[in-house]
């Protein structure tokens, strides 16, 4: 891994990780973000008791992206607790395509620290989108 950019996210990503609240699965997710305007945003999975209303850190790096005013995502890079890749849920992968364009990469980190890059439109092929 040379790109710097890259080790930074990874090291956030690994550091918001930490602040997961996962009672229910134990199983904590950071995701970390750099935006079209080279700002960085991370996230955290917090789970519910009502299993549906729990928020991925992909979606939560989202929603601080939009927040603060970007919209666009340039790198997102993903790391779970576990040997495997934890790659993004099927509402994730809608929220992120909302964000991304099909050349966007995307960094699936395992607990090893070995990574698996994508592109957007390999993460989700045929994402839903409306046409304006």
């Amino acid at each position: 891994m040379k790109d710097n950019i890259l080790i930074k996210l990874k090291e956030e990503a690994k550091r918001v990780q930490k602040n997961a609240y996962v009672p229910y699965s134990k199983f904590s997710v950071g995701a970390t973000l750099i935006s079209d305007n080279e700002n960085i945003y991370s996230g955290c999975n917090v789970e519910n008791a009502s299993y549906g209303l729990t928020v991925c850190a992909e979606r939560s790096a989202i929603c601080e992206m939009i927040k603060n005013g970007d919209t666009k995502i340039k790198k997102l890079v993903i790391i779970g607790d576990s040997n495997d890749y934890v790659f993004p849920c099927g509402a994730c992968r809608q929220v992120i395509a909302e964000f991304a364009d099909n050349n966007t990469e995307i960094f699936i980190f395992n607990g090893a620290q070995s990574y698996k890059r994508m592109s957007m439109y390999e993460l989700l092929p045929y994402a839903f989108e409306l046409k304006k």
